[in-house]
């Protein structure tokens, strides 16, 4: 009897063409009761490169250079939690600014303003580094551009979502938004969500929110994020409302 050569077989996988859609790990074969060696390697190194996003640091002196072209203050404030680890292990801590920061805020909280931008490490400061930029740069024309008065923005190390509700209780703004890293997937390292909410004051909960997630080159682009955010914060205002009663109803939007 002839030896059978295994990678010699025919293989047709049903798989193959709903690769082109996602970079989650399907179809990816298995030798005896584990998977292929190098599937197994690359597993290791998303783990890898999760682990490193979530003790990645915001690059202060870059973001702060290149949000300067939008002609607005900027604030680098810092939550209660003092160090990384402190941060990790206290969530309640990172929800909101020290003593310093609120201070900060004080020469700003007397001009009347519409919305609060507020970029924050979160838990993939990596994903905040790479992809704020590349949406406010379509984001903010679109906001002053219809008229909608911006606060400084700030930029909060050691931040969570809520750290948005003290930062716009303080400035006293109609509306906050905040940009932070998110929990690192094992094919996402450098995603970027979006949280929206109006009226914002401390003790809020997440379904006081609005959520755009999953922001960056090879998930939701720029472009798509821009046109949901923006659609968001009009409807917000129409409505006196975030949250679960502020649903996207854009329909089929055209990108």
């Amino acid at each position: 009897m002839d030896e059978i050569k295994t990678n010699e077989l025919p293989f047709d996988d049903p798989l193959h063409s709903l690769r082109q859609f996602t970079v989650a790990r399907i179809g990816i074969g298995r030798t005896g009761g584990s998977i292929p060696l190098n599937q197994s390697l690359e597993l290791k190194l998303a783990h890898a490169h999760a682990r490193d996003a979530v003790y990645s640091e915001l690059d202060i002196d870059k973001l702060s250079s290149e949000l300067k072209q939008f002609e607005l203050p900027v604030l680098v404030l810092h939550s209660k939690a003092a160090y990384r680890e402190q941060y990790l292990q206290r969530p309640d801590l990172g929800r909101k600014l020290d003593e310093t920061s609120i201070g900060a805020l004080k020469d700003y909280s007397h001009n009347k303003t519409d919305i609060s931008i507020i970029i924050a490490d979160g838990l993939s400061a990596a994903a905040v580094n790479q992809n704020t930029l590349g949406l406010l740069k379509i984001l903010t024309p679109q906001l002053q551009s219809s008229g909608f008065k911006l606060t400084p923005l700030c930029l909060v190390k050691q931040g969570r979502v809520a750290v948005a509700d003290h930062i716009g209780m303080c400035l006293k703004t109609n509306l906050s938004i905040i940009l932070i890293g998110e929990r690192p997937g094992l094919s996402s390292a450098d995603s970027m969500g979006a949280y929206i909410t109006y009226n914002p004051k401390m003790g809020l909960t997440d379904e006081s929110r609005n959520c755009i997630s999953n922001i960056r080159p090879h998930g939701l682009t720029f472009k798509m994020a821009s046109k949901k955010i923006f659609y968001l914060i009009q409807e917000a205002f129409k409505r006196k409302l975030s949250g679960v009663g502020l649903k996207d109803n854009a329909g089929s939007l055209e990108y």
